[in-house]
């Protein structure tokens, strides 16, 4: 696969200006630049996000019976029945 050249650049260049006009075209490099300063911050900001760890992701959970004997309940009820 070939590179660009040259005479690539300078026609995409050229339909640039015509598209954006020379006024436009500093403030157009600026906010790409601007764009990418942002856009590299994130990257960094999430990849430190994603290498520290929370402190309780870490922490063993701790039983819910902690050593207590589970007690059990009946809970059927007989009820009498009355005919009327």
């Amino acid at each position: 696969m070939e590179t660009i050249g040259a005479p690539e650049l300078i026609i995409i260049l050229v339909i640039v200006v015509l598209l954006f006009g020379s006024s436009k075209l500093p403030k157009l490099a600026r906010s790409l630049g601007q764009a990418s300063k942002e856009f590299k911050k994130g990257i960094e900001e999430g990849a430190a996000d994603t290498m520290t760890v929370p402190q309780s992701a870490t922490a063993t959970p701790e039983p819910l019976d902690a050593g207590r004997p589970i007690e059990f309940r009946d809970t059927t009820e007989v009820r009498a029945t009355s005919d009327r």
